[in-house]
């Protein structure tokens, strides 16, 4: 039988944290509470190396991150909190909710989504992001959504990527995720395949170098990262004879990039271009893919488990798991949290870094 939710919840109280009130306090969202993301957010947090770099604040729900404690058969307490910097004064055993829905079990049935979990998990989103651009909290790592609750919700975006863009009214923005050996950076993100085409255009491949650039220099230890830039086409088209976007956007894009002293190499055929770029020490610092599954794949394929995704461009740190909800996993307690605790650490060293 569940426990009442009253019987096992904690006071705040003041008191010394295992690790220094100086480590950044970093938003970390709940994710669907119907797939993996409340029980990777326990297991992520139960891990040493996250809480001595790190303070931890989920934004979420009361009764998911309780049922997932239970799946996961955790020690840890959970600690409600009324404002982001409370959590500064918990202890280590603890994991300090911000709690912005109350959820139905009906709501959060393994593998079903909801409308209302939908909606809910919009509001863990944009409330971290209004934390992160006010300061209260040092940076965000999100846990995996299910696009069709939000869209039956009532918020059509294609992703995270997307919608922290419009929230912190940011234009130039990219979607990278990488591993320590793979970082991919795409020109088009969640779009129909027979979409790409019109979208690879000299400004936008120019926009995601120059992006790309500036968000892997810090990730990387490098003033002017190595960048490659992959074709769209087989065989970068074939002076056109299989496309003519290599020769009409990629080509003067990384002409562009180079004329601004950015350190661009390419185009590539996607289709050779990995087995050299995952030999290390790796040849380059990121890699500029044209679609999703033309980056993605390869990238999943060498970091399934510890692999993150970073958005570039904003105006504040996000990171997130590389992977989805998981719905077949949900519930069991068996799903990796590598990705999770990976996505936080490196949350934390980007903001420590600022």
């Amino acid at each position: 039988m569940e426990a009442a939710i009253s019987e096992i919840v904690i006071p705040v109280v003041t008191g010394e944290r295992g690790c220094a009130v100086a480590d950044p306090l970093i938003a970390i969202t709940m994710g669907d509470p119907a797939g993996v993301g409340p029980e990777i957010i326990v297991k992520a947090l139960s891990e040493p190396s996250v809480r001595r770099c790190s303070v931890p604040l989920v934004l979420g729900d009361q009764r998911a991150l309780q049922r997932a404690l239970a799946v996961c058969n955790s020690p840890l307490q959970l600690a409600l909190v009324t404002y982001p910097h409370e959590a500064t004064a918990l202890p280590d055993t603890t994991i300090p909710l911000l709690a912005l829905s109350e959820l139905a079990a009906e709501d959060i049935i393994y593998g079903q989504p909801s409308e209302r979990s939908g909606d809910a998990v919009y509001r863990y989103i944009r409330r971290a992001a209004e934390l992160c651009l006010t300061g209260e909290v040092a940076a965000m790592a999100t846990a995996p959504i299910n696009k069709e609750a939000m869209h039956r919700a009532g918020h059509h975006y294609p992703g995270h990527t997307e919608l922290l863009a419009e929230l912190c009214r940011c234009e130039d923005f990219v979607m990278m995720l990488a591993g320590d050996v793979l970082r991919v950076a795409l020109v088009t993100i969640h779009e129909a395949l027979a979409d790409v085409p019109r979208l690879v255009t000299t400004g936008q491949v120019l926009k995601t170098i120059r992006v790309t650039a500036r968000g892997v220099a810090p990730l990387c230890g490098s003033r002017s990262p190595r960048i490659a830039v992959l074709a769209l086409n087989p065989h970068c088209g074939e002076g056109g004879a299989f496309g003519t976007e290599e020769i009409s956007a990629i080509v003067p894009a990384i002409a562009a990039a180079r004329a601004e002293g950015i350190d661009v190499a390419g185009p590539f055929s996607a289709d050779t271009f990995f087995h050299f770029a995952v030999q290390e020490p790796a040849p380059y610092d990121a890699v500029v893919a044209m679609y999703h599954d033309q980056g993605l794949i390869p990238l999943k394929m060498r970091h399934f488990d510890d692999g993150i995704n970073i958005t570039l461009g904003l105006p504040i740190i996000r990171t997130s798991v590389d992977h989805g909800t998981a719905y077949n996993l949900a519930g069991s307690g068996a799903a990796s949290a590598t990705s999770m605790e990976t996505a936080i650490r490196l949350a934390a060293g980007l903001a420590s870094g600022r």
